[in-house]
């Protein structure tokens, strides 16, 4: 049983994914199949159920794509049923503490490290076909991803970094910024400046560093300065870049 991304991260590769906040199979299928790495379902903003996140983490099957999942909070009651589902990795939204940090852990391992129940019936039909002990020996390689997006999370960066079992740590730049006080604006001066302090926290903790990026420029940019993890757009944002594109230059 593997987790693509997973072997990704050991080996230190660059990982390219792509978020889906529509409930559809057939968004799922097709951004599986077009390359990402990974496959953000975005369970936080978006309007997917557990039913719909059931049927989107199957649709990755076939590729190497890992479908990974945003929940709402590091609790227990949203990372069970998305991790029986098959989910290859879980990011937790505001990270802002230690503690916070600690309970996402806690919301995705097995005990004697987490409290997650005992109930993975469709989990190892998505990694591999194998029996639920297989699963079990392979669930140490869910990827947790901690999303850095508050001014408190910058704040506490250097005890947020102390907890293990943290594998992903993701600046996101627009709640960032809101926290700030600079809705909309992630160039501001104050949120570089936030960004960085974050960025050098992170790596100077050999820590794998994840970002936004929305043009494979910008994603170059990043790697060069030491991002690992890439998140690449978003199925609304594609779907509207495309039909624009389409009618650009359309005499009518």
């Amino acid at each position: 049983m593997l987790n693509p991304l997973r072997e990704r991260l050991n080996a230190g590769k660059i990982s390219a994914g792509v978020l889906a906040s529509m409930p559809s199979v057939n968004i799922a299928q097709a951004l599986a199949n077009s390359g990402f790495d990974w496959l953000f379902i975005d369970m936080e903003h978006g309007a997917i159920d557990i039913a719909s996140c059931h049927h989107m983490i199957t649709a990755t099957s076939g590729t190497e794509c890992a479908p990974i999942v945003r929940v709402m909070e590091p609790s227990i009651s949203y990372t069970k049923p998305v991790l029986d589902s098959g989910a290859m990795g879980i990011v937790f939204p505001m990270i802002t503490s230690k503690e916070a940090a600690l309970a996402a852990v806690n919301a995705v391992r097995y005990p004697p490290e987490g409290e997650r129940g005992w109930g993975p019936f469709y989990a190892p039909m998505r990694w591999g076909n194998g029996d639920a002990l297989d699963y079990y020996k392979a669930s140490k390689d869910v990827v947790i991803i901690a999303l850095i997006e508050h001014i408190e999370s910058v704040e506490n960066i250097q005890e947020i970094l102390t907890v293990e079992g943290i594998d992903v740590f993701f600046i996101a730049p627009m709640d960032l910024a809101a926290s700030m006080g600079h809705v909309g604006n992630r160039d501001h001066p104050d949120v570089v400046g936030a960004i960085q302090r974050a960025e050098q926290s992170i790596k100077g903790a050999s820590k794998v560093l994840g970002g936004l990026c929305l043009s494979a420029s910008e994603g170059n940019e990043k790697i060069a300065s030491g991002y690992q993890v890439l998140l690449m757009g978003f199925d609304l944002l594609l779907l509207d870049v495309g039909a624009r594109s389409m009618l650009e230059g359309l005499k009518r």
